[in-house]
Protein backbone atom coordinates (compact mmCIF):
# COMPACT_ATOMS: atom_id res chain seq x y z
CA UNK A 1 0.00 0.00 0.00
CA UNK A 2 1.27 3.52 -1.01
CA UNK A 3 1.72 6.01 1.81
CA UNK A 4 1.01 9.86 1.05
CA UNK A 5 4.41 10.76 1.69
CA UNK A 6 6.07 8.30 -0.69
CA UNK A 7 4.79 11.38 -3.78
CA UNK A 8 6.86 13.73 -1.75
CA UNK A 9 9.95 14.58 -3.45
CA UNK A 10 13.09 14.36 -1.28
CA UNK A 11 15.16 16.80 -3.92
CA UNK A 12 12.80 19.53 -2.74
CA UNK A 13 12.65 18.89 1.29
CA UNK A 14 15.25 21.80 1.93
CA UNK A 15 13.66 25.68 1.90
CA UNK A 16 16.29 26.75 -0.31
CA UNK A 17 15.36 24.27 -3.24
CA UNK A 18 11.87 24.78 -2.80
CA UNK A 19 12.58 28.45 -3.37
CA UNK A 20 14.66 27.83 -6.56
CA UNK A 21 11.93 25.96 -8.12
CA UNK A 22 9.06 27.98 -6.88
CA UNK A 23 10.75 31.28 -8.05
CA UNK A 24 11.73 29.22 -11.39
CA UNK A 25 7.92 27.70 -12.07
CA UNK A 26 6.80 30.95 -12.40
CA UNK A 27 9.68 32.98 -14.31
CA UNK A 28 10.98 31.72 -17.38
CA UNK A 29 14.60 32.25 -15.88
CA UNK A 30 15.97 33.70 -13.17
CA UNK A 31 19.71 34.76 -12.82
CA UNK A 32 22.02 33.81 -9.96
CA UNK A 33 21.82 37.54 -8.08
CA UNK A 34 18.10 37.70 -8.70
CA UNK A 35 17.68 34.10 -7.08
CA UNK A 36 19.75 35.30 -4.18
CA UNK A 37 18.47 38.68 -3.65
CA UNK A 38 14.80 36.56 -3.59
CA UNK A 39 16.07 33.75 -1.36
CA UNK A 40 18.08 35.66 1.39
CA UNK A 41 20.74 33.26 0.88
CA UNK A 42 24.85 33.45 0.42
CA UNK A 43 26.41 32.62 -2.92
CA UNK A 44 27.34 29.58 -1.47
CA UNK A 45 24.11 28.28 -0.30
CA UNK A 46 22.96 29.08 -3.41
CA UNK A 47 25.45 27.34 -5.35
CA UNK A 48 25.15 24.18 -3.54
CA UNK A 49 21.78 24.08 -4.00
CA UNK A 50 21.68 24.85 -7.36
CA UNK A 51 24.11 22.05 -8.23
CA UNK A 52 22.00 19.68 -6.37
CA UNK A 53 19.18 20.81 -8.20
CA UNK A 54 20.87 20.63 -11.87
CA UNK A 55 21.85 16.52 -10.88
CA UNK A 56 18.49 16.03 -10.53
CA UNK A 57 17.99 17.64 -14.23
CA UNK A 58 15.39 19.80 -12.63
CA UNK A 59 17.27 23.06 -13.72
CA UNK A 60 19.02 24.12 -16.63
CA UNK A 61 22.16 26.34 -16.11
CA UNK A 62 23.02 28.63 -18.71
CA UNK A 63 26.35 30.78 -18.19
CA UNK A 64 27.63 33.77 -20.27
CA UNK A 65 29.06 37.36 -20.45
CA UNK A 66 27.54 40.28 -20.26
CA UNK A 67 29.89 42.80 -21.23
CA UNK A 68 32.75 41.77 -19.46
CA UNK A 69 30.71 39.94 -16.08
CA UNK A 70 29.73 36.61 -15.86
CA UNK A 71 26.10 35.93 -15.72
CA UNK A 72 24.81 32.43 -14.68
CA UNK A 73 21.26 31.81 -15.66
CA UNK A 74 18.64 29.08 -14.52
CA UNK A 75 15.80 27.53 -15.73
CA UNK A 76 13.02 24.82 -14.80
CA UNK A 77 13.53 22.04 -17.05
CA UNK A 78 10.85 20.20 -18.33
CA UNK A 79 11.58 16.99 -15.63
CA UNK A 80 12.14 19.35 -13.51
CA UNK A 81 8.42 21.35 -13.65
CA UNK A 82 7.03 17.69 -14.01
CA UNK A 83 8.91 16.56 -10.51
CA UNK A 84 7.96 19.55 -8.89
CA UNK A 85 4.20 19.95 -9.61
CA UNK A 86 3.89 16.34 -8.50
CA UNK A 87 5.68 17.19 -5.57
CA UNK A 88 3.30 20.58 -4.83
CA UNK A 89 0.79 18.04 -5.68
CA UNK A 90 1.49 15.58 -3.10
CA UNK A 91 1.84 18.64 -0.17
CA UNK A 92 -1.43 19.45 -0.96
CA UNK A 93 -3.41 15.89 -0.79
CA UNK A 94 -1.01 15.44 2.54
CA UNK A 95 -2.75 18.84 4.19
CA UNK A 96 -5.89 18.08 2.93
CA UNK A 97 -5.98 14.59 4.15
CA UNK A 98 -4.77 15.95 8.19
Amino acid sequence: MKTIIQNINKAFDHRIRLGIMSILMVNESADFNMLKELLGVTDGNLASHTKALEAENYIQIEKQFIGKKPNTKYSASKDGKKAFSAHIDALEKLISKT
